[in-house]
């Protein structure tokens, strides 16, 4: 596939780079929609951006459609740590939570410090569905806040185990950090027992910094910042058709080169192919696991588990690492162990040139 996508990236002709769990790459798409944005900017003014801001509707349509979820359930903010930390301080102190130990920490962080009742976690590990479902039986939370993909290992919450489980506990509040796993795989809100889920754009989505959105179901907005309902909705005219939640999650102006760059990189990957990003995504994960596996890198119970994300952590030495720098091999190093990860500007061959550099440098 690479063959095809990574010509639109031109990082990756200098570079073998496996850091998109960090950040995506730039487009030279997106990058030329950023100049004539900002040209637009300049000989337009105030004009342009009047127009650019009111086409924040389209943004949210675009959004809505990749997620398979109506445009009015989309909240645009800057990043998913500041909608998820917003969201957090609208919540009842009297709120239970269930959280997975070792989780982004943005996720948890406004959890763990927000003076909730109760707060607690199991761990993530190759076995976690198993250790949620048994929180669950001791205690049902009243919200159960989760990364689909944790993003020190790619370890993945089976989408049927979440559905499955939400069935079973239809009270408890399902929010789900999707940063790890949108721009990976089709993704059908509706369809996911997930009440709300945020992501922020700048990893998989490939749509740069300071864009993220929320989806919110029906029904569980009201949750939030329950005690500012008798105030709205409020008089100022530019105010006065917000929503309850977009007071608080979209309290002022959104930046149109971030947004229009979130929309657009949406579009691209509609262009490329959601499903064939998703299937090759599938191969080359495949491969890179089994080959990383069978030569003793990575965890072989990884394998074993229905989903996985494209990036995994590696048992490597300093001299590994130190060898794929000098080869200009691009990862990043999370939970002390060396995290890789492969989009659709990568390639099987740059899987096997990695598993090289790691065999001849491994001192053996």
């Amino acid at each position: 596939m690479k063959g095809k996508f990574s010509m639109h990236f031109p990082y990756t002709a200098q570079y073998t780079y496996l850091n998109t769990p960090a950040y995506g790459l730039l487009s030279e798409e997106l990058m030329e929609w950023r100049q004539e944005h900002d040209l637009d900017h300049l000989i337009g003014g105030s004009r342009f951006k009047e127009r650019s801001l009111a086409g924040l509707d389209q943004v949210r349509s675009t959004v809505a459609a990749y997620c398979a979820v109506d445009a009015d359930k989309v909240y645009l903010v800057p990043n998913f740590s500041f909608g998820w930390k917003v969201l957090c301080g609208g919540l009842d102190k009297k709120t239970s939570f269930l959280l997975l130990d070792g989780d982004y920490p943005s996720l948890n962080w406004p959890v763990i410090t927000g003076g909730f009742s109760s707060v607690r976690k199991v761990a993530a590990s190759p076995e976690m569905e198993g250790a949620i479902l048994k929180a669950f039986e001791t205690a049902v939370p009243d919200v159960f806040a989760f990364s689909m993909v944790q993003y020190l290992n790619g370890l993945q919450l089976a989408g049927d185990f979440i559905k499955e489980l939400k069935g079973m506990y239809p009270d408890t509040l399902f929010v789900a950090d999707g940063t790890q796993y949108l721009g990976t795989g089709v993704f059908d809100f509706d369809d996911s027992g997930i009440d709300i889920l945020g992501a922020s754009g700048y990893k998989w989505l490939l749509a740069g910094t300071g864009n993220g959105f929320f989806l919110v179901r029906s029904g569980v907005d009201e949750r939030f910042y329950a005690h500012t309902l008798p105030f709205e909705p409020q008089t100022e005219p530019f105010l006065r058709d917000n929503d309850h939640l977009q007071n608080h999650v979209e309290p002022g102006h959104l930046d149109s080169l971030s947004m229009g760059s979130l929309k657009r990189a949406i579009e691209l990957l509609q262009e490329t192919g959601v499903q064939e990003i998703a299937s090759e995504l599938k191969i080359l994960r495949s491969y890179a696991g089994e080959q990383l596996t069978s030569h003793g890198f990575l965890d072989p119970r990884i394998m074993e588990r229905k989903e996985h994300a494209p990036f995994f952590a590696l048992e490597v030495n300093e001299k590994q690492q130190s060898a794929l720098e000098s080869r200009e091999v691009i990862f990043a190093v999370r939970g002390g162990k060396m995290r890789v990860g492969f989009h659709f500007y990568n390639k099987k061959e740059e899987v096997d040139r990695l598993l090289n550099i790691l065999k001849k440098s491994s001192g053996n």
